[in-house]
Parts: C-alpha cells; sequence; structure tokens
C-alpha cells in the first residue's frame, strides 16, 4: 500500500485512528448526517437531535478537532459546516457497503442491551422459589 501524502506530511496510522475515533459514537454519526442538511449552530443541533447543549458542543469539539467540521462565526453565533462533505458521504457509504458485506449490521458485541432484556425477562428469584 502506497503512504499517502497530504500538505502535512504522510497520513500516519495515528491520523486514521483519529478520524475512526470521531466517526465511532452514534451522536457524532448522527450529528454528521444532520451536518449534511447544511450548516447549524448549536442550539439548532440541540433541537433537532434531542441531545443536550454540552453533549452537543463536546462532540462537535471532537470532530472540529479531526478535521471533519469547522466553524463560522457570524454575530454571536458560530455555524458548523462539515468540511469535506464528498469525502464524508463516500467514508460513510463505505462504512455502510463493509457492514452488509461482513454481515454485521445489528450485531454489536458491546452493546449489553439485549443480555439486560434476556435478564428482565427472567422470572425473579422468589417467584422461581415458589414453583
Amino acid at each position: 500500500m502506497a503512504i499517502k501524502l497530504t500538505e502535512q506530511g504522510p497520513i500516519r496510522s495515528a491520523d486514521y485512528a483519529q478520524l475512526f475515533h470521531a466517526v465511532a459514537d452514534p451522536a457524532r454519526l448522527r450529528i454528521l448526517r444532520h451536518l449534511m442538511l447544511g450548516e447549524h449552530n448549536v442550539s439548532q443541533l440541540v433541537d433537532h437531535l434531542g441531545l443536550a447543549q454540552s453533549t452537543v458542543s463536546a462532540h462537535l469539539a471532537c470532530l472540529r478537532d479531526c478535521g471533519l467540521v469547522r466553524p463560522r462565526v457570524s454575530g454571536r453565533s458560530t455555524y458548523h459546516s462539515i468540511v469535506a462533505e464528498g469525502e464524508v458521504r463516500r467514508l460513510l457509504s463505505a462504512a455502510e457497503s463493509l457492514i452488509a458485506a461482513a454481515g454485521v449490521a445489528g450485531r454489536h458485541p458491546h452493546d449489553h442491551s439485549r443480555i439486560e432484556r434476556s435478564v428482565d425477562a427472567m422470572p425473579a428469584a422468589s417467584a422461581r422459589e415458589e414453583n
């Protein structure tokens, strides 16, 4: 595999890790998808996504730090937009294709909700003892 170059030099493993960390969070993915509709300020994202203001701000900082999102100040508001929308769309599309090809859609090894639901469905210890 050829080493990709940017204006800052070769792309390193840490660069990949930072990018994939940024898109590894479901809330950040929701924010990215929403920003594909156009630029928004934090208040608009809070209203549209139902997330806390502090949560949206923290996720935007992460997306900004890895270069996916850029701020634009207008008066007292800061609007956020995607830096390279076409590339972000292709990244998400490639991820969807990989998920489908690997057959892992809906399988989340770190998602314990399925286990919690099965435990919740178990009869209580006192009910089992009565039988």
